[in-house]
């Protein structure tokens, strides 16, 4: 096990073993421990009380965090050449469709997020390789398949993100940057929790969000308090 060095245990101390912190607090903190010499992502872990192996227990959707991501969001939009001049007006980076497929078949990648229209999705099938595991493929339920390119893109630009559950029961999202303000940081996070107490399935009876901690790139992470946002059944 590597040994911390004079600056992580100096950023571990300002961290109460086994304390709880409000989320404007935490992310307080997180800003004073994230010491790097560059701007690191905040990310948040929140693991949910539900069993993703069953359907009805799925959580899965997209939110627009108010202040934004902080990062500069590439987006590739696969559309037929009526709809290119709306993509390129709304900021998408890349704009076309047979070209752009053909060099995702020969394994570029180079995005953040595809955007297309329902008549492409039948091209973007054998693709599915290629662009599953990468959290590529556009879906309608994040809003990614649409005749609204403009707003798509637009959306994306501004801070929309899509999050899953992954396999453990975890949601794992980015809430901004370090040079935010805290309270910047905290009303992304705030929007992102409020948005899952809303998708709680049904099915999830008990202690929905077991846990909550925020982090930042090589940062301790910091645990937050759950009893807000609490939906016990």
């Amino acid at each position: 096990m590597a040994k911390l060095t004079k600056k992580q245990k100096e950023n571990q101390s300002k961290i109460e073993v086994g304390q709880t912190y409000n989320l404007s607090d935490a992310s307080a903190l997180i800003k004073e421990v994230s010491n790097v010499n560059f701007d690191p992502s905040v990310d948040i872990a929140v693991r949910l009380n539900v069993d993703p192996r069953k359907a009805n227990q799925m959580v899965r959707g997209v939110v627009t965090l108010p202040h934004g991501t902080g990062k500069d969001v590439k987006v590739l939009a696969l559309v037929t050449p009526d709809k290119e001049a709306e993509a390129t007006e709304a900021g998408a980076d890349f704009v076309g469709l047979d070209e752009y497929l053909e060099k995702i078949k020969g394994g570029w990648t180079d995005v953040d997020v595809i955007i297309t229209m329902p008549s492409v999705m039948g091209k973007l099938g054998p693709l599915g390789r290629v662009l599953g595991p990468r959290g590529l493929m556009p879906n309608p339920k994040t809003g990614t398949v649409t005749m609204d390119i403009a707003k798509a893109v637009s959306d994306v630009k501004a801070g929309k993100i899509d999050f899953k559950v992954d396999k453990t029961g975890i949601i794992h999202a980015s809430v901004g940057k370090a040079s935010f303000d805290a309270e910047k940081i905290a009303g992304n996070a705030r929007e992102l929790i409020t948005t899952l107490v809303k998708l709680k399935p049904q099915a999830a009876k008990g202690v929905y969000i077991k846990s909550i901690f925020m982090s930042s790139t090589m940062s301790p992470s910091v645990e937050v308090d759950t009893k807000r946002f609490a939906t016990d059944d």
